[in-house]
């Protein structure tokens, strides 16, 4: 029976975010998984829309034998710390020297990894790279190692020389991530099969691609990867577009094309073609307050609430999900008068805040400041937390399991939460950080989506998945927060200048 390790790391790091990703963010997890390892990371993970979780499945139907590592997950922030890589690399790497000394239960065939691919820490600016270079140097170069990635990797040379094959996912808001572990399987498959690698091509593009441009929902990016499928069947490839996370000050933070076949070369020149015109990547960013009033005009007619996205502190991208710049817009034009009680914003980390509403109890009023003022990438501090007479509409645990097609099944731990409504306007309070990409987040502290007539997500485009199917019109805006919307803005040092630029 072929015998396959499976193990995960998975963080997408901003270099510009204030907020590093230690060990307690791994074993917390928050948006993720909390760090397992063994029978109970293969049991946490079966099921759930996530790399590991397809590929797990796909390994059932081949006939494999698999033996399950560990996987660690942390909400995106700046560096991974040297610890927090050290513990969970070194984990990983051990469970692979007892399986490769274990003869007498069969050895080791090959490994699969679900990694994100945008991972910095504090002493490998290549985290998933350093991570295969040391697998590699206890397995040898014959073993396969196949790993499936995030859209949003900066694939390095280094990854793609140490790896069989990678594969990424292919949607943005994230919705295919079991089906990526699934094609990560056939990959494997095929290498298995041929008993050698396939041949590989890639090309890097010398442009960064805002995220909000990214969205795989709209144009370009969706025409784009329909084209991938073509190529694909075409030339019976398997290519990947990371349009890469533009905000890791690296020199291989870039947008990359590769595939796997023997036609690979071909693929990759057709996809490239399409891909490579910058100026076609271009997005319509708003101010806090434009964004505001043009949501108080829509809303008056429309029927479905008018979401915006609060993209600059997006706890997807390096956030914290603490800024108050698109809440101070909210109260300054009165939003909240407009409609009492059917205007939303979250979520908005902030423990201390959380703990008051829990102490103080349902039904309560609080005068406080809630939010925080933090360092931004222009070098002055975001705007200040909101100070005023708060209720307290609803309390959570913080607890729930995401319904949504992006992270169908995932349970969410944020820890004491609360709706707070100050003039109106209802806050979705939490003490953990993630992203607004489900509805039932906003449910879980009593807010229903469907019942507003503006609600603010703190996303850039995983809101999108859940979000858009209730939503009339969908805004983004750009309040002063640690993630930059146009990635020229950020103070790169490491980037080569000739990649800074973006359309």
């Amino acid at each position: 029976m072929t015998r396959i390790l499976i193990a995960g790391f998975q963080h997408e790091t901003n270099t510009f975010a204030p907020s590093l990703a230690d060990w307690a963010a791994f074993e917390s997890g928050e948006s993720f998984p909390p760090y397992s390892r063994g029978a109970a990371m293969q049991q946490l993970m079966t099921g759930v829309n996530a790399p590991i979780g397809g590929f797990i499945d796909e390994a059932r139907r081949q006939g494999w034998q698999l033996l399950p590592s560990a996987w660690g997950g942390a909400t995106p922030s700046s560096y991974v710390t040297r610890a927090a890589f050290e513990r969970i690399a070194g984990d990983i790497v051990a469970d692979v020297r007892a399986a490769m000394g274990a003869t007498s239960a069969g050895g080791l065939d090959a490994i699969y990894l679900d990694l994100h691919g945008a991972a910095v820490a504090e002493h490998a600016d290549d985290a998933e790279g350093e991570l295969l270079a040391r697998l590699r140097a206890v397995v040898g170069p014959e073993l396969p190692i196949v790993a499936s990635l995030d859209l949003h990797a900066n694939v390095t040379q280094r990854m793609l020389a140490l790896a069989d094959a990678l594969v990424a996912y292919r949607t943005y808001p994230h919705i295919d991530m079991a089906d990526t572990g699934v094609l990560a399987a056939q990959l494997l498959q095929r290498r298995l099969r041929a008993g050698r690698r396939e041949p590989m091509a890639c090309r890097r593009l010398p442009y960064l691609i805002p995220l909000n441009a990214q969205s795989t929902w709209m144009p370009p990016a969706q025409a784009h990867y329909d084209t991938l499928v073509a190529l694909d069947r075409r030339h019976g490839t398997v290519l990947s577009f990371c349009m890469g996370f533009p905000a890791a000050d690296f020199a291989e933070c870039a947008p990359m094309v590769w595939a796997h076949g023997e036609q690979a070369a071909r693929a990759v020149q057709a996809l490239v073609d399409a891909v490579a015109e910058p100026s076609q990547w271009t997005m319509d960013v708003r101010s806090a307050r434009d964004a505001v009033t043009t949501a108080l005009a829509l809303a008056e007619g429309a029927t479905q609430p008018v979401v915006i996205a609060d993209t600059q502190d997006n706890p997807g991208a390096g956030g914290d999900s603490n800024t108050t710049g698109m809440l101070h817009a909210l109260l300054a034009q009165g939003a909240g008068r407009r409609f009492p009680g059917a205007v939303a914003l979250g979520m908005l980390a902030d423990p201390a805040a959380a703990e008051r509403a829990h102490a103080a109890g349902l039904g309560a009023t609080l005068e406080m400041a809630i939010g925080v003022a933090v360092p931004t990438f222009t070098g002055r501090p975001s705007d200040p937390p909101v100070q005023g007479r708060f209720s307290v509409v609803a309390l959570s645990d913080g607890r729930c399991t995401l319904k949504g097609t992006m992270m169908t099944g995932m349970p969410l731990q944020l820890g004491k939460s609360a709706c707070l409504e100050i003039d109106g306007v209802r806050i979705a309070l939490v003490s953990g950080k993630a992203q607004l990409l489900d509805r039932e987040m906003l449910r879980m502290v009593g807010i229903q989506p469907e019942a507003m007539r503006i609600i603010v997500c703190k996303s850039s485009n995983h809101f999108r998945a859940d979000f858009t199917p209730i939503a009339s019109h969908v805004l983004v805006a750009k309040a002063a927060g640690p993630m930059a919307a146009d990635p020229a803005d950020l103070p790169w040092k490491k980037l080569p200048a000739s990649t800074r630029r973006s359309p």
